[in-house]
């Protein structure tokens, strides 16, 4: 008896087990699907608090024009005269230097300026910026920044964007065959510059 008694016990709880694992398959199933439906329309939010490794790149002429940078988010921050002070050379990104890499002479303002790899550092100021290309390109943040090492720099005025923009973001803006403006956006503010391929 004692022993039928611990056969139906045993019987009991496997069937228990078996039960709780189908309905936890099951579960998970349904959370799956649920996810499906929430990622149906293809946006991803961003909720990461790292600045990301960004790049963008266009082909002017014959020759390619780059951009290298980490970009940060604003995070609810207060970013102009806060996380970035005015009247400071800024890395324009974050963690490494933001580079600009060009395969031909290129022209900034009234300075012609060889082919090669840069860092293009500002100084935002509350009515105008200043651009500024660099010889070292490989270098943290601004730590390493000399002036004696800049090969331009360009007065700029910031504009005011009509929509926020959450990350720090360059574009290139062709403006003609060998042209164009490169365009930094953040917050609520936007600066460019323009280039012109040389032959």
């Amino acid at each position: 008896m004692l022993k039928h008694s611990k056969l139906i016990l045993l019987f009991s709880f496997t069937s228990f087990i078996i039960f709780a694992c189908n309905n936890s398959g099951a579960g998970k199933g349904e959370t799956k699907e649920v996810a499906k439906e929430e990622n149906k329309s293809g946006v991803i939010a961003d909720t990461s608090k790292k600045s990301i490794p960004s790049e963008t790149s266009k082909l002017l002429g014959n020759t390619n024009v780059k951009i290298n940078y980490h970009s940060p988010g604003v995070r609810g921050r207060i970013i102009w005269g806060g996380l970035v002070p005015y009247d400071n050379v800024w890395v324009t990104g974050a963690h490494k230097s933001t580079t600009l890499e060009i395969g031909k002479d290129f022209m900034v303002g009234e300075k012609k300026i060889p082919a090669g790899k840069y860092a293009l550092f500002t100084i935002p100021g509350k009515a105008e910026w200043t651009v500024i290309i660099n010889k070292n390109h490989n270098q943290h943040l601004a730590d390493e920044y000399d002036a004696k090492d800049d090969v331009a720099r360009i007065k700029v005025k910031p504009e005011i964007l009509k929509e926020n923009q959450e990350r720090l973001k360059y574009e290139i803006d062709q403006t003609g065959d060998r042209m164009a403006n490169i365009i930094i956006s953040w917050e609520k503010l936007s600066v460019k510059f323009g280039l012109i391929i040389k032959d």
